[in-house]
């Protein structure tokens, strides 16, 4: 079926799963009374000042859009305070579904402009409504991704999700997956209802996030308008979806920007213990206290990378045995891609040091030496003659410390009940915590946490095979490689950066996302890269970045002029 011609690009192919979005609204069929309560008024806003590069730059700010007709109510005092304590949220009502939207004076009529859509939470944290843009403050373009989105005339939208950690008003726990992944679609549907009214395109989204941010974005880069989110959808009053999940508009995008994604977790824990112990990392850095638990994790990974059934882009097969060497690959590809970028860039000598500067939010910098055993460079080719992995690894999980065992799915194992790992991620509402992961659930040991084997008598295969069960559905609605090369329409440009010191979750983890993008037809750009010397962090690259996007929107041309409804 096709779809509205406002909501078709001029120039590129109509989506492959429209069929599963349903007829579109404005071809005469009842508009879903819930949308009215969706409306964007475009007169009201707050103009502020800002400068960009030391220009002044006006900007309108359409403050704390609610994008969801019913809004889960939050507890006013949510964790995350100074020193661990909580914080006041002053919107209960929908403050972790709404989003900030500035527009600069340069997009201020213009309706195929990009819109940077940013999602802010990291370890896959619930994200408050927060402003990007605030009054008087100045943005250096080539270290902002901010300020060089406004200077490139895009509009910048900040926004909120729903996810873990978060407490309703109820005391129970409505954050639980796929409830971030939901929010993020329906924040697209609410630009796609509004496209005619609002300044920038929704056809020109670009999604922007780091850590759990670059997860969310991956995933909805990943599953554009899959029915399987329809009835979670419909239960918040997502825009053109009605109470029987039927579906009137796209939550598809154009591009993804992510860096350092913490996605595929109940895959997450067997990568990470295979990649830190092939090579005997954790033994070698100390830092390897469960490692029974760690070698047994460990042991699963080659049947699960098997079964993905990936391929290098010289046509050899990714599995257990030629991972650690495609690793090295990237990072040489990183090393020697650093060094040609820049006649400045330097890679310290065999013998000589990294100085890394690190250090916590409100903390004072610090700075540490660390001696290159690890990689030799021909300064005068500028190219990698060699990488000892044992020594890379060892380099990575040194200087920053290797994450507990299980490394994602701790919580209730051998009875840690303190860790912060995602496992609360997963289960109903009203329950703190479910174990995601066969090793996790069987290994649950803490009695009365409704968790595991020891208080369901079942094993995880036994529990998952009952009809009833969800947590494993929670899993696949959060995890983009399950997405990527089905029916779901699939993000046609993709921009991810995993940085070569970034210890939180494992190198195969964004390899393996890189590799099943590739084989997808839908995927027409992709740029994917491991960052050279970069932790656990993004936006480090701005003006590459946005080089890209700026790209990408040029060969793929304007989007046709939304029409506005009624």
């Amino acid at each position: 079926m096709a779809l509205a011609s406002s909501l078709v690009l001029a120039t590129v192919a109509m989506p492959t799963s429209v069929a599963l979005a349903g007829p579109s609204a404005g071809r005469g069929h009842a508009v879903d009374p819930q949308d009215a309560k969706l409306d964007f008024d475009s007169a009201v806003y707050t103009t502020i000042s800002v400068t960009v590069d030391d220009r002044p730059v006006n900007v309108r700010w359409y403050k704390e859009i609610c994008y969801v007709a019913n809004p889960v109510a939050a507890a006013p005092q949510q964790p995350g305070g100074p020193g661990g304590g909580t914080t006041t949220i002053p919107n209960t009502a929908c403050g972790y579904q709404s989003m900030n939207v500035f527009v600069p004076e340069s997009a201020f009529g213009d309706q195929r402009a990009p819109v940077y859509f940013a999602v802010n939470n990291s370890g896959w944290m619930a994200s408050y409504v927060k402003a990007g843009v605030t009054a008087g403050a100045s943005y250096d373009s080539s270290t902002s991704n901010v300020g060089a989105a406004l200077k490139a005339g895009y509009v910048f939208v900040d926004v909120a999700n729903r996810s873990r950690g978060l407490v309703g008003a109820d005391g129970s726990s409505p954050g639980k997956a796929p409830a971030a992944a939901v929010d993020a679609k329906a924040a697209v549907r609410y630009l796609r209802l509004n496209d005619a009214a609002m300044p920038g395109s929704a056809e020109r989204i670009v999604v922007n996030g780091t850590s759990g941010g670059g997860a969310l974005a991956s995933i909805l880069g990943a599953s554009g308008n899959s029915a399987e989110y329809a009835t979670h959808l419909a239960a918040i009053g997502a825009a053109g979806i009605d109470d029987k999940g039927r579906s009137t508009l796209r939550d598809d995008v154009f591009a993804v920007n992510a860096y350092c994604p913490i996605t595929d977790l109940g895959n997450a824990d067997i990568a990470y213990e295979w990649l830190y112990n092939v090579l005997g990392t954790r033994d070698a850095t100390g830092s390897n206290p469960s490692a029974a638990d760690a070698a047994a994790i460990a042991e699963r990974f080659a049947a699960y990378e098997r079964s993905l059934g990936l391929r290098n882009p010289d046509g050899t097969r990714l599995t257990a045995a030629t991972l650690l060497d495609t690793v090295e690959k990237e990072v040489v590809r990183s090393a020697e891609t650093y060094l040609e970028a820049d006649p400045a860039h330097t890679i310290p000598p065999l013998g000589g040091t990294f100085e890394i500067t690190s250090g916590g939010p409100g903390g004072p910098p610090t700075t540490k030496s660390y001696v290159n055993d690890w990689i030799d460079v021909d300064t005068a080719t500028g190219k990698v003659r060699s990488v000892d992995m044992t020594r890379y690894l060892a380099f990575v999980a040194t200087q920053a410390t290797l994450k507990t065992t299980p490394a994602f799915d701790a919580v209730g194992v051998n009875g840690n009940t303190s860790s912060r790992t995602e496992t609360n991620l997963f289960g109903p509402p009203t329950q703190a915590y479910l174990n995601y992961t066969e090793y996790g659930w069987n290994h649950n040991d803490v009695a009365g946490d409704g968790s595991g084997l020891d208080d369901t008598g079942l094993t995880w295969k036994q529990y998952t095979a009952k009809q009833s069960t969800t947590v494993d559905d929670q899993v696949h609605l959060i995890n983009p490689m399950d997405f990527v090369g089905t029916r779901a329409d699939t993000a046609p440009n993709w921009y991810v950066r995993h940085g070569t010191r970034d210890r939180d979750t494992a190198f195969t983890v964004s390899v393996n996302l890189d590799r099943a993008l590739a084989a997808d037809k839908q995927v027409t750009n992709l740029d994917y890269r491991l960052a050279w010397n970069q932790p656990h962090a993004g936006n480090y690259d701005v003006p590459e970045a946005m080089a890209w996007i700026a790209d990408a929107v040029q060969k793929a041309g304007a989007p046709s002029a939304p029409r506005r409804r009624g």
